[in-house]
């Protein structure tokens, strides 16, 4: 029987639930980010928890999540250029007013992995170098 892989850094599901949901309320309000999750978000507790389950999978090695964030974000058709560096932005704020400052540093150097390869995966193969569209 093998030992399951050790956390990227410590923290606890209740911790990854409570900046989800203070993620989330920012993200509700924010004027740019709103819209765009009002379009595609009809049960947000759901969104939420799937979302909490995305993080404890990533940082946690738990398993749970059942979804590609890439296919998601690509379907939307509403994620543009510059939005993630705003959603990174907003993500950051709620790391550090919600954990310690070692932990909201792991988490957020994560995110950026991940927002920075979810980027080239949506929004960055569209465009051509300074986000001019590529019009095929």
């Amino acid at each position: 029987m093998s030992t399951p892989p050790l956390a990227r850094f410590e923290i606890t599901e209740a911790e990854i639930g409570r900046v989800v949901t203070a993620f989330y309320a920012r993200v509700r309000v924010h004027p740019m980010l709103g819209p765009v999750f009002a379009v595609h978000v009809g049960d947000w507790p759901e969104h939420e928890a799937k979302v909490a389950r995305f993080w404890a999978g990533s940082i946690l090695h738990q398993p749970g999540y059942d979804g590609s964030p890439m296919q998601a974000h690509r379907r939307a058709q509403n994620v543009k250029p510059g939005m993630f560096s705003v959603w990174l932005g907003l993500f950051d704020q709620v790391l550090m007013d919600e954990l310690p400052p070692e932990t909201a540093a792991a988490w957020s150097a994560l995110a950026h992995k991940i927002g920075t390869s979810l980027r080239a995966g949506v929004v960055d193969r569209e465009t051509l170098p300074g986000g001019i569209p590529k019009l095929r």
